[in-house]
């Protein structure tokens, strides 16, 4: 399932309170979990508070991308990747079409971004593939880039390991359930720049930021600029409904991997990106950093244990985690030059 259900109209993103979780009762535990299994089934999308990340970690992280993209377009260029395949590195405007799937066509997205992850060296010992788990391209400058980046990366991570324990709780298993399949996670942190072209400063129609898509991990979870118009989520009847980030608050949304782990018990919903703009409608920049939790290349997946019944059956096969990337991320990935005409 890819699209929220929204039964009384609008969407209404619930928020979920890790402090709640983590030092409350038994009762207000399992409250906690109730309420994401609820945003899970019916949105697959949350709001989360209680994070304890602290307001001078979100600074760094924005001066780290602000020195960044503000840098001078081939010193930028620079950092690209020598392959597609290599999900590291800078991504320059125009150079991807993230909605795109085989025999379909859409424009390319108006964003500039540089990824950064896990690198097989975080684990050494383990043999891991050099490939998946890529070191990282840094750049000389801004001087404070990877220690800004990588004290939000670590932050992230330690969330999404926060959120999914509340997710075993909601689906009945022992708590730790999910920690043997995320010890050495493959974990990309995209930054996002959406940039105002150059002269305009209202949108006509809905241009496109960044196409319609699912995610294809566990988790992700996003921090962007609060208050700005752009993200998206596509619900049962068709109709885009703007989700917009507020402070002192991450979204976290649920990956296709996620939806297919609990035999879309749980939802991965269609999103997009918008042309940023304020609450007037005037065209802004706006910045996001999207944290994709997607667990161990070689978990082995399985529709879990009360997810299926005679009732509704298992739909899916297991797959490992490299395998159902590989399936998803190989598309949208590819360079325009590379695509076949749509």
């Amino acid at each position: 399932m890819n699209t929220a259900r929204t039964p009384d109209g609008p969407l209404d993103v619930p928020t979920i309170d890790l402090s709640r979780f983590r030092e409350g009762s038994a009762a207000e535990r399992a409250a906690v979990a109730a309420e994401l299994d609820r945003a899970a089934s019916t949105i697959g999308l949350m709001r989360v508070s209680g994070h304890r990340i602290d307001a001078s970690v979100v600074a760094g992280l924005g001066a780290a991308m602000d020195g960044f993209f503000g840098l001078p377009m081939w010193q930028k260029k620079a950092l690209r990747p020598a392959s597609a395949e290599y999900n590291r590195g800078y991504t320059p405007p125009r150079a991807e079409r993230l909605s795109l799937q085989p025999g379909a066509s859409s424009p390319a997205e108006e964003f500039e971004a540089f990824n950064v992850g896990r690198s097989a060296e975080d684990f050494p010992g383990l043999g891991l593939d050099e490939l998946q788990y890529a070191p990282n391209l840094w750049p000389l400058r801004p001087e404070s880039f990877e220690t800004g980046v990588m004290a939000w990366f670590g932050e992230a991570a330690r969330v999404a390991r926060e959120v999914t324990s509340v997710m075993a709780v909601a689906l009945g298993l022992d708590e730790k359930f999910f920690a043997g399949y995320q010890d050495h996670a493959l974990e990309v942190l995209r930054l996002n720049n959406y940039r105002v072209p150059a002269g305009e400063t209202t949108t006509s129609g809905e241009p496109v930021g960044l196409g319609a898509h699912t995610d294809s991990g566990i988790l992700t979870v996003l921090w962007a600029d609060p208050d700005i118009r752009g993200l998206q989520v596509l619900d049962d009847s068709g109709v885009w409904h703007d989700v917009i980030a507020s402070p002192g608050t991450l979204l976290v949304n649920l990956g296709d991997l996620l939806a297919r782990w609990t035999n879309d018990r749980w939802i991965s919903a269609q999103h997009r990106v918008l042309a940023p703009t304020d609450r007037e409608g005037l065209l802004v920049r706006r910045r996001s950093a999207a944290f994709f939790h997607d667990g161990n290349a070689d978990a082995v997946i399985s529709v879990l244990p009360g997810c299926a019944t005679g009732e509704e059956p298992v739909h899916y096969e297991s797959v490992t985690v490299a395998d159902h990337l590989a399936a998803k991320l190989h598309a949208p990935r590819t360079p325009l030059d590379e695509r076949v005409p749509g």
